[in-house]
């Protein structure tokens, strides 16, 4: 984007842009941004605060009235958080524990989903949008594609897209619809803990661990990229007993 911002100054048209990496800005030396001390992904602080969004709004337009650049402005206020006092941990009133009966991790995939939808429908209710829905399938259909990766690299569900390329969609799916509906749910959130929650807790979590060893096992070299790559945050690989000796 800071090199997209020069190409329009150059046609004439004044612009300003959300810093989330200082270090990458002073290196691009943009005409004009504004550094936010906000957590990756969240460019306006925390979601669903209006009035604070707005304050990060006024003060990145407010830097269109240099006329000249490169301006780096460093944001004053944090983003507000929930009283520390309050933070007694997410409260999830689904289970992911396995249930009794539950003898494939598809069964558990299933059930959870099934458990989290109307909390997912309260949330699309709520808010009135969803990430979810870019891989083009119903929850449903998602799952079902997951689970068949589990034998080796399906045929793709979308004929305009090739089976690598919908899988990385149906993982972005699958995880914004236990995030969303697990934001409907009772007491304090904030994104650390609700990734935390499903990378930790949830078997969709380990159905993406489980498809990133199929992916690393084949002969296709992107896909073992891909596999390495993409599909699990390192943060977690810890967590799954992920070493990072492959790629």
């Amino acid at each position: 984007m800071g090199a997209l911002s020069h190409y329009l100054e150059n046609e004439g048209l004044a612009t300003a842009g959300i810093s989330l990496v200082r270090l990458h800005t002073e290196k691009i030396r943009p005409p004009r941004a504004l550094w936010v001390p906000f957590e990756l992904g969240r460019p306006l602080g925390t979601p669903d605060d209006a009035p604070f969004q707005t304050r990060v709004l006024q003060a990145l337009i407010a830097l269109l009235e240099t006329p000249f650049g490169p301006v780096l402005s460093d944001y004053p206020e944090e983003a507000p958080a929930a009283d520390p006092g309050d933070m007694t941990g997410m409260v999830c009133t689904v289970s992911t524990a396995p249930s009794q009966g539950e003898t494939s991790l598809a069964d558990r995939v299933c059930r959870e989903v099934a458990d989290l939808r109307p909390w997912y429908d309260l949330s699309r209710e709520r808010r009135g949008r969803t990430t979810f829905g870019s891989a083009g399938l119903d929850v449903n259909g998602v799952v079902s594609f997951l689970v068949s990766w589990l034998d080796g690299a399906p045929p793709s569900p979308v004929p305009t897209q090739s089976p690598d390329a919908v899988l990385k969609l149906a993982v972005e799916d699958i995880k914004a619809f236990y995030l969303e509906a697990a934001q409907a749910q009772p007491g304090p959130k904030d994104s650390r803990k609700l990734y935390d929650w499903f990378w930790t807790e949830t078997s969709a979590a380990h159905l993406i661990v489980d498809i990133r060893q199929v992916c690393l096992m084949s002969d296709d070299a992107p896909r073992r990229l891909m596999g390495n790559n993409y599909l699990v945050p390192r943060a977690y690989w810890e967590h799954f007993g992920i070493d990072g000796s492959v790629g």
